[in-house]
């Protein structure tokens, strides 16, 4: 099992700078993966730091050698599949060949209702599904004629081609977020490469890795096929560095079936609240002590 952290993309004193400062230390710590969330505000009111994930990932893919990068997770209902397509296949090259793409449909109304985005959920799963097909097409640097319910790229006599392609082939791995126990998200992520499941009801268990496991296998030896490729399970969950037992937490989950464990590293677990600093260094701390 690999482990991997998640850190917010806002918060005060974060910055592009900061975030790559971050990666390279949880690359030193043997950290396998460094993961940004995609907002585009903090959630809490008043003037709270924010950086672009792609950007500070950028800074971040210059200032490491090894270990994956991505976000978990980009909402694609509300990106262009052309400009996602030029910044991830810009990305993958620039980290040669270490970017994960982690999607989902986003939630909230102050990223979608409030800021004329579309409100609805049915629909924004809709327009990933072919944001996602659409965007496997864009990556291979062949012409691409798409006309479809959310999306066009087309024209008279005209397909787009979007080249060079990612260094990493098939595709950019694509890992799919969903809320646990839900439905069409882990359809979804039945079809591609990966699924980042969540509770908002509770910590995440050993029981829940298992039943998600379970869930994956029985989808993926189904229609959507590709029971035999190689598949990411990434389960989230919180660790103190000098615990011993997070060893053995770590061994329960990867035998119930994860490939990934995502160390969630957010001021929450450390008890911020709006009138206290944010806990940037207390953050690193967790970072630097590694897996």
């Amino acid at each position: 099992m690999r482990h991997g952290v998640s850190v917010p993309c806002f918060g005060t004193g974060l910055d592009a700078a900061l975030v790559a400062d971050w990666a390279v230390a949880a690359e030193s710590a043997g950290w396998d993966g460094f993961f940004l969330w995609d907002h585009l505000f903090a959630f809490s009111p008043g003037p709270v730091d924010v950086v672009d994930p792609w950007i500070a990932l950028t800074a971040a893919a210059c200032a490491t050698r090894r270990i994956r990068l991505g976000t978990l997770v980009t909402p694609l209902p509300r990106r262009r599949p052309l400009v996602v397509a030029r910044q991830s296949v810009t990305l993958d090259r620039l980290s040669h060949g270490r970017l994960v793409l982690g999607v989902g449909i986003g939630g909230g109304p102050f990223e979608w209702d409030y800021c004329g985005e579309q409100p609805d959920a049915v629909a924004r799963g809709q327009m990933l599904d072919e944001h996602l097909e659409l965007l496997e097409r864009l990556w291979t640097g062949e012409p691409v004629h798409h006309e479809g319910r959310h999306y066009r790229v087309a024209g008279p006599d005209w397909s787009a081609v979007c080249y060079p392609p990612p260094l990493q082939q098939p595709r950019i791995p694509i890992w799919v977020g969903g809320t646990w126990p839900g439905t069409r998200p882990f359809r979804r992520a039945a079809r591609w490469d990966g699924v980042v499941p969540m509770r908002l009801d509770g910590n995440w268990e050993v029981a829940d890795t298992a039943a998600v496991a379970a869930r994956m296998a029985s989808l993926r030896t189904g229609p959507a096929g590709g029971a035999d490729a190689p598949y990411d399970l990434a389960v989230p969950g919180e660790t103190e560095g000098g615990d011993p037992g997070r060893l053995e937490r770590y061994a329960e989950h990867r035998d119930a079936g994860a490939t990934w464990w995502v160390e969630a590293v957010h001021p929450w677990r450390y008890g911020w609240a709006e009138d206290r600093p944010w806990p940037l260094a207390a953050m690193r701390e967790r970072i630097e002590a590694g897996p």
